[in-house]
């Protein structure tokens, strides 16, 4: 649990300061957001553990917001806790209709905060993020950081890596060059979209004979990992 990074999306400089100092102490590392339009870029950018959102925020509530991240497949796994003065039963059913995991109505303690996150991350964290994922020869261990193709060490970049953990916990689907860069390289740098290209080529060379045809080209799409020929 710990070391996990937690967005606060809240209007109120203060209370992203006071959540920030309960969620430090419990050993989370804070993002914070003052907006939708700011939540969103740095969601896209850093991918939180898990986003702490205000109902009402300036612009774009909080609830359009969960509902657009419930919405997207590449940020809908995201656990979401809405903060809001709101208590009434509707209120909360409607957060909870658009996805959000909890809920808590202000003025809270943090010591419930911390309690409340802690369960929403068991309950919705996956059992075995830490596992190491396998098909056929090839072995991808996120603890180590290694990978292995029939038992060997395969040498890659830090990007291949990235790529490669991407592809093989996203298995099957086709991805558009830029949904990898928002994905591998995250939303906020600016890279061309050629570069997924020159990336792929290193992956599927470090990949071998016996694996590169895992990565498969989509013609006007981009790229799809999968078993299937």
């Amino acid at each position: 649990m710990v070391g996990r990074s937690i967005l606060i999306v809240d209007d109120e400089a203060p209370i992203r300061e006071m959540i920030a100092v309960a969620l430090e102490m419990a050993g989370y590392d804070c993002l914070e957001a003052e907006n939708s339009q700011q939540a969103h870029a740095i969601i896209v950018d850093r991918k939180p553990d898990l986003i702490l959102l205000d109902w009402m925020l300036p612009g774009t509530s909080g609830i359009e917001l969960a509902r657009r991240l419930k919405r997207d497949e590449l940020t809908g796994s995201i656990p979401i806790i809405m903060l809001t003065a709101k208590g009434e039963e509707d209120n909360k059913i409607q957060g909870l209709e658009v996805g959000a995991d909890d809920y808590i109505t202000k003025p809270f303690s943090p010591r419930e905060l911390v309690a409340r996150l802690k369960a929403v991350l068991r309950r919705t964290g996956p059992a075995d993020s830490e596992a190491p994922i396998e098909i056929g020869g090839l072995l991808l261990d996120p603890i180590s950081h290694r990978v292995t193709i029939d038992g060997k060490p395969a040498e890659m970049g830090p990007t291949e890596y990235r790529l490669l953990q991407f592809f093989m916990t996203h298995q099957e689907r086709a991805y558009t060059r830029g949904q990898l860069l928002d994905q591998v390289w995250g939303g906020n740098v600016y890279v061309e979209e050629r570069t997924v290209d020159v990336h792929i080529r290193r992956l599927r060379k470090a990949l071998g004979e016996a694996y590169e045809n895992l990565v498969q080209t989509v013609r006007g799409t981009g790229y799809r990992f999968s078993t299937k020929s």
